[in-house]
């Protein structure tokens, strides 16, 4: 895993234990998500690595925190426009191999 189960409680302000199981669940997850979606989540670029981590905890932040489809009235909410932005670049900037 790209992101430390323990690096991903303290992005979500988690101390205890109780999740661990399914935030590790959510990070992998959230991996294949962003490989499948042509993202290189590992390279020798330190500053995409750290792109990668980001996008992993955005992910699995949301995921986390919205257990079901996030609806905005009628219409269905897509992630935000910033791990849209992020995948891009993770995309189309750096190279490198997938994990």
């Amino acid at each position: 895993m790209i992101v430390e189960i323990d690096e991903m409680k303290e992005y979500l302000r988690i101390d205890s234990d109780d999740n661990d199981l399914e935030i590790a669940n959510f990070i992998e997850t959230a991996e294949i998500y962003l490989t499948n979606a042509g993202c290189v989540l590992l390279g020798p670029d330190e500053k995409a690595n750290n792109l990668a981590k980001l996008a992993v905890k955005i992910l699995v932040s949301h995921w986390y925190e919205n257990r079901e489809v996030e609806k905005i009235g009628t219409s269905v909410a897509k992630l935000g426009f910033s791990l849209d932005s992020i995948i891009t670049q993770l995309k189309y900037c750096y190279g490198g191999e997938n994990i």
